[in-house]
């Protein structure tokens, strides 16, 4: 079945239970994108030496992932990122993979990074990080008239910057929250 399910992680594994859960705990129906929590017997107990972590991720029974993700009504899971990589502006969690697909279909750029930046008004605002192909420059017209001819209105980026290269760590992954200041 799973080959019928692209993009799929699959379904929970017998004797673990998953709920996706959205801000305040309550769950969600099939094709919303919430939190995913997990129980059963095969799971952690807590952090090792780390209570303050356990207590933050075990609450009632449940582990509290951190990973974003949707069900579809056969139950299979779709990931969506990271809860603390979500931007959330005003009524919307938006996850920045989907802007970045967008923007890095434009042939001047070479990488791209999407963060959110804090805002008085909607909590926060989408900011774009490009890296361009050697020669080229940056041009935020572009990428917000792109990025209007695919995405819904509130993830189009609000500010587009240029950049040499990326944060990363060692293993490759940006570090976005140097991008966000």
């Amino acid at each position: 079945r799973l080959e019928e399910k692209m993009g799929s992680a699959g379904t929970a594994i017998p004797g673990v239970t998953i709920e996706i859960r959205g801000e305040t705990g309550e769950i969600l129906p099939p094709d919303q994108v919430g939190e995913i929590c997990a129980t059963g017997d095969n799971l952690m107990l807590g952090y090792w030496h780390d209570p303050e972590a356990t207590v933050r991720v075990l609450i009632d029974g449940w582990l509290h992932t951190g990973d974003m993700a949707y069900r579809d009504a056969e139950g299979f899971l779709y990931i969506q990122g990271r809860r603390s990589d979500m931007i959330k502006t005003g009524a919307h969690r938006v996850n920045p993979r989907e802007i970045e697909e967008a923007i890095i279909e434009l042939d001047w750029v070479a990488d791209v990074a999407v963060v959110g930046v804090d805002d008085d008004i909607l909590g926060q605002v989408i900011k774009a990080v490009i890296v361009p192909r050697p020669g080229l420059a940056v041009d935020p017209m572009r990428v917000k008239a792109h990025c209007r001819e695919r995405l819904a209105t509130y993830k189009i980026p609000k500010f587009v910057e240029h950049a040499n290269e990326l944060p990363r760590t060692a293993s490759g992954k940006v570090k976005r929250y140097l991008l966000a200041g």
